[in-house]
């Protein structure tokens, strides 16, 4: 998981930043020094550009006057690294963002939802119901949804799988209605739950609480190792957004600490599950 792509590109754009500031230039400065555009050195240095060339990293070292042997070929190796490609890159069609990669590479997940199953705990029988009832794939491409998720869901039984704090509004249960794709996604959800050798924990927020933190809508806390800054991510239709300055991320980490605590509790939460399927 440390070595998604994704996550080794933003890691070079940090250090990338980190040099340019203590050389003193602005963005401005550099880009003119190199005589590139502003848009080039930025795209750089905010991880927008995906395959960053070396030659590029190494101009800048240059301009930088990094001399440290040891510092340059740290820092271009991160810049190898992250012109590789991760498995989600296949499913281009699908994903609409990086999110994944930053999803592969996170310590712990903590995700709202207020409407749906998260991601990493949906069934294929309720992926396919969800992308069918969202219109915005062909027949024919639904498969793909369902293999690219069920790609993402991995991370649960990886040898280093994150930590996954999930959060279910009892309405996103509600609208399973029944039948068999409601048994089968509840029960999927609780022998998750009670599944001792994962880093699981499923919380159900019942309609009972009433108003509460989360009323706003879904997102996702992700953390990451020593060297990655946390980050929320709120899903849209079309991409997404990423926060990461610390007073938005520790307003969502507020949020769902207020979110948890109205919440059942895990064995409540996993009680009301069981019932479901009585």
């Amino acid at each position: 998981m440390p070595d998604s792509p994704t996550i080794k590109r933003r890691q070079l754009s940090n250090e990338l930043r980190r040099l340019r500031a203590a050389a003193g230039m602005t963005v401005e400065e550099a880009a003119e020094r190199l005589e590139w555009s502003r848009a080039r050195l930025g795209h750089i240095e905010t991880g927008r550009r995906k395959k960053p060339l070396v030659t590029d990293v190494r101009a800048l070292l240059e301009l930088y006057r990094v001399s440290d042997e040891r510092e340059r070929e740290a820092i271009l190796g991160l810049a190898r690294a992250a012109r590789e490609s991760g498995w989600w890159t296949r499913y281009d069609d699908v994903f609409t963002g990086r999110f994944p990669g930053f999803e592969a590479a996170a310590r712990s997940i903590g995700t709202y939802q207020p409407a749906l199953i998260p991601g990493l705990l949906q069934t294929p029988s309720y992926i396919r119901a969800i992308t069918e009832a969202t219109l915005i794939y062909d027949a024919d491409d639904v498969q793909r949804v369902i293999d690219a998720r069920r790609q993402r869901q991995a991370i649960l039984t990886d040898p280093d799988q994150p930590e996954l704090w999930a959060v279910i509004d009892e309405a996103a249960l509600l609208r399973l209605g029944g039948g068999a794709m409601m048994r089968e996604q509840v029960e999927y959800l609780v022998s998750v739950a009670e599944d001792r050798s994962n880093s699981v924990t499923v919380q159900v927020l019942g309609i009972e609480a009433g108003l509460h933190a989360g009323i706003g809508g879904p997102f996702v806390l992700l953390d990451f190792d020593e060297g990655m800054n946390p980050l929320v991510y709120i899903e849209t239709d079309t991409d997404g957004l990423y926060l990461e300055e610390a007073a938005e991320v520790e307003r969502y980490r507020r949020l769902l600490l207020h979110i948890q605590v109205a919440a059942m509790k895990p064995p409540r939460s996993l009680a009301y599950l069981k019932s479901k399927l009585a």
